[in-house]
């Protein structure tokens, strides 16, 4: 497979993700939650309005140890829910994908839903055109400790994260070093700005996903940068780039920016 054709299956499969019923097009509500009980629905008195759905969808209690119990409406099984940073836990009731995620400590509830038409009403996707000079092999370099990172977010949220690696590549006869403050250890995640962000590019931020990690190298394609989720909901909390991801050159390459800022 050639290279031109390996990066139109991947855009393929990034649409494919913003579309799916857990994806970023179909968020119609995310409220913090306290300790306590509320009713969930779409009735105006309730604890937490949905603009879709039943009037009462459930009640939701959260314990005084973050843990949280929905009670269906309809007499269906109650929901368990453990917070998890990483793998939010969920569950489907009346075509809503709920879900309970965490920040700082902090859970709220994130309502998607499944029968929205806003997936089929999205702008295409437009990208740079190709340039394999963007696909970089770049150093993988560890620190000697792992740093402690504190990024803010679109939301004026600071999160503290903790930094392991930086990446070191040259590009034009220049050094830049990057650092991943979210991810994996095998899809580290760069947080980053370059000067297309003031015409081209969403103006706070793109991610870009490292791939083909060894101990010593990872291959950073800048052809897969693309837009956070907040560019495509008002619900989405995103992290800003930390001051070294912030590249004062235009990097031409991955995802532009939608006509149409959130």
């Amino acid at each position: 497979m050639t290279y031109e054709a390996e990066l139109d299956a991947w855009k393929v499969k990034r649409l494919a993700a913003l579309k799916a019923p857990n994806g970023w097009l179909n968020i119609i509500g995310r409220t913090w939650l306290e300790a306590g009980t509320v009713t969930v629905g779409s009735d105006p008195d309730s604890g937490i309005v949905l603009s879709a759905g039943p009037a009462t969808l459930g009640t939701l209690t959260q314990a005084e140890n973050g843990e949280v119990d929905f009670v269906p409406a309809d007499g269906s099984p109650a929901h368990h829910l453990v917070p998890n940073k990483q793998h939010p836990p969920h569950f489907l009731v009346h075509g809503l994908y709920v879900e309970v995620t965490t920040l700082n400590g902090v859970n709220a509830l994130r309502v998607r839903d499944t029968n929205s038409t806003a997936p089929d009403e999205l702008e295409e996707l437009r990208y740079f055109p190709t340039d394999p000079s963007w696909r970089i092999e770049a150093q993988w370099v560890p620190y000697e400790a792992p740093r402690g990172v504190t990024v803010n977010t679109t939301k004026d949220i600071e999160t503290d994260v903790e930094v392991t690696h930086k990446a070191v590549f040259e590009k034009d006869g220049k050094t830049w070093e990057l650092i991943a403050t979210h991810g994996t250890p095998q899809s580290p995640q760069f947080v980053i700005r370059d000067l297309t962000s003031r015409d081209d590019t969403y103006p706070a931020s793109r991610f870009l996903f490292g791939e083909n990690v060894t101990d010593t190298t990872i291959t950073l394609d800048f052809n897969k940068a693309i837009n956070p989720p907040c560019a495509f909901t008002d619900y989405a909390v995103c992290p800003l780039p930390p001051a070294e991801n912030v590249m004062p050159i235009r990097i031409e390459a991955g995802e532009k920016r939608l006509s149409v800022l959130h």
